[in-house]
């Protein structure tokens, strides 16, 4: 694959600074609309190469890599790698949880410390929300899919790994976008606090990594992805009044 070059780069810019952006009368847009679009446009190239080394830390991670292997790989510090992904258990308190969600965090430690993983990846999130009663529990009935199943399926994908550095565990790239989607949600529903139903639309929004899959094969409905659990909405009015 021919990476675009500089030339190629500029083109686009001018290719999206149509007449839009062209003061009247002007056949050219002016500097400053070719700036704006050059900065969204690299952005747009940012955030892509940022999930290109995002998804092969993830894959590292869950193949029992260290973070110092990651480091010399990315070429820089143990400690730099890790603040860059960093895990979510340092950014959100407490009191930013449920009580549910507390707990099933709780249940997704507890399993990556039994496997002596030494990561927190989405299939452990899924697996602690799905422990025991809770509003992610409860969505998934709503929608026909059964929470004990899905909790079956992911054990059979926890492997066994090798780490004992159990208070050390770091969550992956995938499960901290999970919950950063999960945070998005609960604000918008005007809550001050991330619950388990949020979360498990955060596994599944995200669309990559164990716990999407699983869901995917479960038959999540897509419906239930944008969907409000505390407003009814029209194909998901059921799962939604499950969790009232």
């Amino acid at each position: 694959m021919a990476l675009p070059d500089l030339d190629d780069l500029i083109a686009e810019v001018h290719r999206r600074c149509d007449t839009t952006h062209r003061p009247a009368g002007q056949e050219q847009p002016d500097r400053i609309a070719l700036l704006t679009v050059a900065a969204d446009l690299a952005g747009q190239l940012q955030a892509l190469a940022d999930a290109l080394v995002e998804e092969h830390v993830e894959h590292c991670r869950t193949h029992g890599s260290s973070w110092s292997d990651i480091g010399a790989a990315l070429g820089v510090t143990r400690q730099a790698v890790q603040q860059r992904f960093n895990g979510p258990p340092n950014r959100y308190s407490p009191e930013s949880m449920t009580d549910d969600l507390r707990r099933a965090l709780a249940h997704a430690k507890q399993a990556a410390v039994q496997h002596r993983n030494n990561y927190i990846g989405t299939e452990h999130l899924l697996w602690g929300l799905t422990a025991e009663d809770n509003s992610a529990t409860r969505l998934l009935q709503a929608v026909g899919v059964s929470p004990k199943a899905v909790h079956r399926s992911v054990g059979t994908r926890l492997s066994m790994g090798a780490s004992q550095a159990a208070e050390r565990i770091a969550w992956t790239p995938y499960s901290r976008k999970a919950i950063a989607f999960a945070q998005t949600r609960s604000e918008h529903n005007g809550s001050d606090r991330i619950d388990c139903d949020d979360l498990l639309i955060g596994l599944a929004q995200v669309g990559r990594g164990v716990a999407a899959e699983i869901l995917t094969e479960a038959g999540f409905a897509p419906c239930c992805l944008d969907a409000d659990p505390r407003t009814p909405a029209h194909h998901c009015t059921t799962a939604n009044n499950a969790l009232h």
